[in-house]
């Protein structure tokens, strides 16, 4: 019998997570999820400009079909594309618990769900019109693409899948891009100034399929979270708010599109 505990054959003692972890972590936490779009989205911004005609005569479909004609295998695909989209929230969740502290350290948990559902009811509406308005000067001025927020067919699923869509979209951005890229940026040294530069042109980057317009503005959107994120320390608010921007521009779209003048159409 042994009188001090040793070391159990192919086990491993846990470590501290060192700089060079957190630093390699987040860049294959971005290359498996927001990296990579902005990457994406720069291929199609260049194949946009090097098109001919305007960008304002092309278009950029958020949520299309994946099956035309068939609509069950089309609803499989919707889901399928939901669910995955989630999977790098996932990974965050689990570094963040391996870490010690969980997705509560970012607030992204339901310990105050009126105070966050107020707040990002708050900020929706006040971004909301302006993000329209800036939207439709820059397509006007011919530096954005027409945004087409809904290309499904007219199923009785088309608006629970779009309003998934919304909350996914959300879920993955302010978790992702906020929460998780500022704590690490801050366990990595980062100043407040340059992780809020790089988390707002992260932003950007991954809308710049949109044109001119998607960047700028979503550089701006970026900045405000940042700064709130950083004087809440939640990004449930932040969440709650995105999801009513996306539910209302995809709802919006498919309900008003073609039935009033002042909204673009592909």
């Amino acid at each position: 019998m042994q009188s001090e505990a040793g070391p159990v054959a192919g086990s491993f003692r846990p470590e501290r997570p060192t700089r060079r972890i957190f630093r390699d972590e987040t860049v294959l936490v971005l290359a498996l999820s927001l990296g990579a779009s902005a990457v994406s989205a720069l291929i199609s911004f260049v194949g946009s400009v090097t098109k001919p005609g305007g960008l304002k005569d092309q278009a950029a479909t958020l949520n299309s079909s994946a099956a035309p004609g068939r609509p069950w295998l089309d609803l499989a695909w919707q889901l399928f594309g939901v669910t995955t989209a989630l999977v790098p929230v996932a990974l965050v969740a689990h570094l963040l618990v391996r870490e010690g502290a969980g997705l509560r350290s970012i607030g992204f948990d339901r310990q105050r769900p009126g105070p966050d559902l107020g707040r990002g009811a708050v900020i929706a509406a006040g971004i909301g019109s302006t993000g329209i308005a800036f939207y439709l000067a820059t397509r006007a001025l011919g530096f954005n693409l027409t945004v087409v927020p809904d290309g499904l067919p007219d199923v009785w699923w088309k608006f629970p899948v779009l309003i998934l869509s919304a909350a996914q979209n959300s879920i993955v951005e302010e978790v992702i891009v906020v929460g998780y890229l500022l704590r690490r940026l801050d366990q990595l040294g980062w100043s407040p100034n340059a992780s809020l530069v790089a988390s707002s042109v992260l932003r950007g980057s991954y809308h710049l399929y949109q044109g001119i317009g998607g960047l700028v503005g979503n550089m701006v959107m970026g900045v405000v979270f940042v700064c709130l994120y950083r004087r809440w320390g939640r990004v449930g608010p932040l969440v709650v708010a995105h999801t009513l921007l996306d539910v209302g521009a995809f709802v919006g779209y498919a309900v008003l599109a073609g039935k009033v003048g002042w909204l673009p159409t592909a």
